[in-house]
Formats: C-alpha cells, structure tokens, sequence
C-alpha cells in the first residue's frame, strides 16, 4: 500500500457506499488501486456506483446491523472503512425509544460488528487499517441530536479502546469527525428538521459545508501505510466549527 497507487492490491470494504462519504471514499480507494466492496443496504445504488468504477469493484447488500450479514462480509480485508450511519433531530424528552435504538443499532452497533469480524483476518496477517466516520457531534452538543451525539460519541470511544488492544497485531484504528458535509444525507436531515442549508453555511467559521471529497482525502490518508505512525487519533474535519 505504498507508492502512488496507496492501495494497490488491498482488500478494502466500505460501508455505507451507496451515496455522499461513502461513495466518495469508494471512488477514492478505487482510483488508488484498491479492490474495493461497496457496501450498502441500497444495493441498487452500490451496484451502479461499482459499474462506475469497474472491475474490481463489487457491490454488496449490507446491513450493518445484522451479524449474520456482517461476519463472511469481514473476511480477508486489509482496509474497513466505516461509514454507514443515520440520524435523528429530536431532543431526549421527544426521541422515541425505539428511533434511540435504531440510531444506535446503526451507528454504534453497526460500527462494533464490522471491526469484531474484520480484526480477525487482519491479525492473522499482521496487518489492517481501520477508518471509522464519527462526527464533530460526537465531540460538541448539537441541538436536537441527542441520539445521534451519543451514538457517535460511542464510535470515537470504541475506535480508541480497538487501538488500543490491537496495535500489537499490527492494526490501526482511527476515526474523522467530519462537520457538516453537503450530502444526499444531510439535505435530508434539513427537510426533516426544517433548516436551511444557508443557515447550516452560516454557522461554519470557513463560511461554507464540506464536501465528501474533502472527508475521503482525510479517509485514504489515515488508511494508508503514509499514517503508519496514526492510531488511536480522531481527524476532525469540521470548517472551524469546533474551535469557534
């Protein structure tokens, strides 16, 4: 995984491929020679985006939350990436139990099932490298997110503790805590909530969302060998808004 194609002939999967992060993530993996699973549980959206990009890519229907599904999806790869995730705009008093348990089903669960069975094959071999996808959210309150900052606060802590146990297999583990992205995922996020995209671009020190290039740019470092020396670290990639 050196050299200017990072990733040439790694193994790589990631979740939550089907659009925004992910597919950028995938698309970026992909053109630095990885063999790329897309995975998704839109798999008509995984399927396009891998006749996109072609062989070697391949798509997968994935449910993050189901071990089942999860445990053969793991095996044998060199790279996890960790994105699939969804949210939820409600205060505490007004989140129903059963939107806090799917959030964290996916978010937190969901996470905690792809690195179990993904450590395994890493560390019969050696080696690995794993990228989880946070949130600033996990790291500031957000109004209206109360599910959805513990679940990811939940990612931060797990990607820490499987840093700690694995770097003597030759595993790092990581996560970025992207800030507000210009996605499918989060102009959906708006519609529910009522918000405005200028007044999320309002609220950024940089004057502007991210976009999901900019996060895979951060993923395909951490990723790679080039972050040999990175475990156990949280990338924030947020604008500014946590430092303001």
């Amino acid at each position: 995984m050196n050299g200017d194609a990072r990733f040439s002939g790694a193994r790589a999967l990631v979740t939550g491929a089907g659009s925004g992060i992910g597919a950028a993530v995938a698309r970026r993996l992909a053109a630095e020679g990885a063999q790329v699973v897309l995975a998704d549980l839109d798999l008509e959206a995984v399927e396009a985006l891998a006749g996109e990009l072609g062989a070697p890519a391949r798509a997968l229907q994935l449910d993050v939350r189901d071990e089942g599904q999860v445990a053969p999806a793991m095996a044998d790869l060199d790279v996890l990436i960790n994105v699939a995730g969804i949210g939820s705009t409600t205060p505490a008093p007004e989140t129903p139990l059963e939107v806090w348990e799917d959030v964290f089903a996916v978010n937190a669960r969901g996470t905690f099932l792809c690195c179990k069975h993904a450590i395994g094959g890493m560390a019969a071999r050696g080696r690995g490298s794993i990228v989880n996808v946070a949130s600033v959210a996990a790291l500031v309150g957000l109004p209206n997110r109360a599910a959805y900052c513990a679940s990811k606060g939940a990612v931060v802590a797990l990607t820490r503790a499987l840093a700690v146990d694995h770097v003597s297999d030759g595993i790092r583990v990581n996560a970025v805590c992207p800030g507000t992205v210009d996605s499918p995922w989060v102009r959906r996020l708006v519609e529910e909530s009522g918000e405005s995209l200028d007044a999320l671009r309002a609220r950024q020190p940089l004057g502007r969302l991210g976009t999901p290039e900019e996060i895979a740019e951060a993923v395909a470092y951490l990723a790679s060998d080039r972050a040999g020396f990175v475990t156990g670290t949280v990338f924030v990639i947020d604008g500014g808004l946590t430092a303001a």
